[in-house]
C-alpha cells in the first residue's frame, strides 16, 4: 500500500470541490437485545435519516444493511455480487477513477466495511476519514440536508478471490501452523460467556482480537505506532496469512484495515463469520 487510508477532516475540507473525490455516507448501527440470560440478538440498519437531515456537502448514502448485500444470501450482509455491487456504485457516482471517503458516525466499522468491499473489487481508491462525521461536526464544518444527486459513472468490479474466505475455506485451513485467524468481537462473545446465534465459543485456534482495542477513549483510531506495538503484543506477523472474523464481517474490517495500514500484505475477511459459523452444526466451536 502506497498510501495510508485514513484521511483527515483537514484533508477532506481541501479535496471537497475535487471532482475526483466522491465521499460517501456510512452512517449505521448494530443494536443488541438480551432474549435470555447470556444469549443476545442484533440488528441491523443503516441511519438515512441522519444522513437527510445534515451530511458533508456532496455526499452520497449508502445504507450498509441493503445497498451492498447480496439480499438473496440466507447469511446476514454478506457482500453484493459483482453486478450488484457496480450498480450501486455507479448510481453514486463512483466510477474507476474515483478517489472513495468512507465515512460513519466516529470513522470505524462501517467505513472501514466500505474501505474492504471496495478493496475486495480491486478498487484501491478508498479512505476512510479519521474521525468521522462526530469529528466534522465537532470541527464546526460545512454541512448540508437532503439528497444528492450525481451523474453516474463506470464501475468496473475486479473481485480479489484471495480477501474473502468462505466458510469451507476456513475450516480446511483450520490447524496450519502459519495461519494467524482473528476473532475479532468482544471476548465475552469468544469465550462464550455472552452468544448471539445457536452456539457460542470461537472458531478453533482463533486469537481474541477486538477490533476496541484500536480505539482510544474518545472512541477513534488510536496513532498508527501505538496500533503496531498491540498488535505486536499479539505476535501478529506480516508475513503470515491472516483471516479476521467477527459476527457478520463487518467489526472484522476494522482489523483488517489496521493491519493494511501496518503493511500487511495476505489480509482475508471471512464474511459469514460467526453469523454463519455458529449455524452450521458441521463446524467445529472451541469454548
Amino acid at each position: 500500500m502506497s498510501h495510508d487510508p485514513l484521511v483527515s477532516t483537514d484533508w477532506l475540507a481541501a479535496h471537497l470541490s475535487d471532482p475526483k473525490v466522491r465521499v460517501v455516507d456510512m452512517r449505521g448501527y448494530v443494536t443488541t437485545r438480551v432474549v435470555e440470560p447470556g444469549v443476545e440478538e442484533a440488528t441491523y440498519r443503516g441511519a438515512e435519516e441522519e444522513y437527510l437531515n445534515s451530511h458533508i456537502p456532496g455526499a452520497v448514502y449508502i445504507d450498509w444493511t441493503r445497498d451492498i448485500v447480496d439480499v438473496n444470501d440466507p447469511v446476514p450482509a454478506q457482500i453484493a455480487p459483482p453486478s450488484e455491487f457496480a450498480r450501486a456504485m455507479e448510481e453514486r457516482g463512483i466510477g474507476d477513477d474515483t478517489h472513495v471517503v468512507a465515512v460513519d458516525h466516529m470513522g470505524r466499522q462501517f467505513a472501514t466495511r466500505l474501505w474492504w468491499a471496495l478493496t475486495y473489487y480491486g478498487h484501491d481508491a478508498v479512505s476512510v476519514l479519521d474521525g468521522g462525521w462526530n469529528r466534522w461536526v465537532e470541527e464546526e464544518r460545512p454541512e448540508e440536508s437532503g439528497p444528492v444527486m450525481v451523474a453516474p459513472a463506470t464501475f468496473t468490479p475486479r473481485p480479489r478471490p484471495d480477501q474473502r474466505a468462505t466458510a469451507e475455506q476456513v475450516q480446511s485451513w483450520l490447524g496450519r501452523p502459519d495461519l494467524q485467524l482473528i476473532d475479532a468481537r468482544d471476548a465475552g462473545q469468544y469465550t462464550g460467556a455472552r452468544r448471539r446465534g445457536p452456539r457460542g465459543g470461537h472458531i478453533p485456534g482463533a486469537v481474541n482480537l477486538p477490533r476496541e482495542v484500536f480505539y482510544d477513549e474518545a472512541g477513534t483510531f488510536l496513532p498508527l505506532e501505538e496500533i503496531r506495538r498491540r498488535v505486536s503484543e499479539q505476535g501478529i506477523l506480516p508475513d503470515r496469512p491472516t483471516v479476521a472474523y467477527c459476527n457478520g464481517g463487518v467489526a472484522a474490517t476494522v482489523v483488517l484495515f489496521q493491519l493494511a495500514r501496518l503493511g500487511y500484505p495476505r489480509l482475508t475477511n471471512y464474511d459469514g463469520s460467526w453469523n454463519e459459523w455458529s449455524g452450521r452444526f458441521d463446524l467445529p466451536v472451541e469454548p
